[in-house]
């Protein structure tokens, strides 16, 4: 494979019954400030429940068992190493961001907590940390945790415990609250994201 002439790759990961063209907008909005940068928006390799969409992981209401996460982490493995592989950063980690909103946020915590994916920066939008151990890794990701105070989806609390329990574990995490914000990605949200790339990306 030719090697790749971008210094940086972005995969976004969608919500719950979303899909990766729903990221998109965000891409372009940061691509003027990340030149030589690759963005990817994969769907989540199943279909939601509801026949829309997609999904990583099936809920039915219970977002906090670990063992329905557990059970598809090879399925994403599989779509991250696609991505990965066909954007010719394989032996570049370091240089890749997963970039997840609600449960594509769940599943990059987990992807990056459980060690899998020691990637060079993880920013979680509206996420929460599964119920499992989180693994160190020798190569520490520094991760974002961005969360709307009024979140009546996932609660902010979730980030806080995240960050919490992340930092324990040794990862440099930074979190943000952001007062009048709900279940979704706002403009400051966007903006602190984008800068937390260009710094740890760099």
């Amino acid at each position: 494979m030719v090697p790749s002439l971008n210094q940086r790759l972005v995969v976004f990961l969608h919500g719950i019954g979303g899909t990766g063209a729903s990221m998109l907008p965000l891409a372009s909005s940061w691509r003027p400030s990340l030149p030589r940068t690759a963005f990817a928006a994969p769907d989540a390799p199943f279909h939601h429940g509801n026949g829309y969409g997609h999904q990583w992981f099936g809920v039915d209401g219970n977002e906090l068992n670990p063992e329905r996460i557990e059970k598809v982490r090879k399925a994403f493995d599989d779509v991250a190493d696609g991505i990965v592989r066909r954007e010719g950063f394989e032996d570049r980690l370091d240089k890749v961001a997963f970039v997840g909103v609600s449960q594509g946020a769940i599943i990059a915590l987990d992807a990056v907590g459980s060690g899998r994916w020691p990637v060079g920066a993880l920013i979680s939008f509206a996420g929460l940390l599964p119920l499992t151990s989180v693994t160190p890794a020798e190569k520490r990701t520094p991760i974002l945790l961005v969360h709307g105070a009024v979140d009546n989806t996932i609660p902010s609390v979730a980030s806080e415990l995240a960050a919490s329990q992340l930092r324990a574990a040794g990862f440099d995490v930074e979190l943000k609250i952001l007062p009048g914000v709900g279940h979704n990605i706002s403009a400051e949200g966007a903006e602190m994201a984008k800068s937390f790339l260009i710094r740890t990306l760099s």
